[in-house]
């Protein structure tokens, strides 16, 4: 019974910091998941191989064909993490 939380001999100010507290944590949860999947986040070649479990021939001929869509600058090449996810189609 850990997650049962007792309300008896509770004051108002304690309820509060315990609302307070508990609101913090989801708070904190919800940032670091933000924080993972952001979808302006530039993806190296690498990352994106990984992120679609595909190896780097594959990522070149889909971005050849116009399947993803790939930024560069200088030598480097990145991909938009949201439009990796958005390029994916439902198959059935």
């Amino acid at each position: 019974m850990e997650s049962t939380i007792m309300l008896h001999n509770l004051s108002p100010t304690d309820l509060e910091e315990l609302i307070r507290k508990v609101i913090s944590e989801e708070f904190e949860k919800s940032r670091k998941n933000l924080l993972l999947f952001n979808p302006d986040e530039l993806l190296t070649r690498s990352e994106a191989c990984s992120l679609l479990k595909i190896n780097m021939t594959t990522l070149w001929n889909w971005s050849k064909k116009g399947k993803i869509i790939s930024y560069g600058i200088g030598n480097r090449v990145y991909y938009k993490r949201a439009e990796l996810m958005e390029s994916l189609i439902r198959i059935n």
